[in-house]
């Protein structure tokens, strides 16, 4: 009999400018809780939310780019929640920078996109 792994969750890893003000936005305004810290000053953190884990490394600003960025089109995360209208609302009120939605997709998922502190393309979907 074989075994197969299963696998079990993904963390994305975004190089940033400033890790500290990074972790602090996703904890102040997405609702996040700050992990870790790692080294004195910080070259690398991490938060979480509900399970889902982002991890911030330490990059000179000019080394950033985000995919999203790069390819011109598509995100740098695509997360999944429960109820996109009450996390709509949650952002609204903490003045998260909504650029789209929330929007019903052809592919039948209902959205919303936030660019983060660092023009992250961060989508959100039922």
């Amino acid at each position: 009999m074989t075994t197969v792994a299963k696998l079990n969750k993904i963390a994305p890893q975004f190089a940033v400018g400033n890790v500290v003000k990074t972790a602090e936005y996703y904890r102040d305004f997405l609702g996040f809780k700050i992990l870790d810290y790692f080294l004195d000053p910080p070259v690398f953190a991490v938060v979480e939310r509900d399970g889902v884990e982002i991890h911030f490394g330490k990059a000179d600003k000019e080394d950033v780019i985000t995919n999203a960025i790069q390819r011109k089109v598509g995100y740098d995360a695509y997360i999944w929640t429960s109820d996109i209208d009450a996390l709509n609302e949650e952002f609204k009120i903490k003045n998260v920078n909504i650029i789209e939605g929330p929007v019903t997709r052809q592919y039948g998922r209902r959205e919303i996109v936030i660019k983060d502190c660092n023009d992250f393309k961060i989508a959100f979907a039922d």
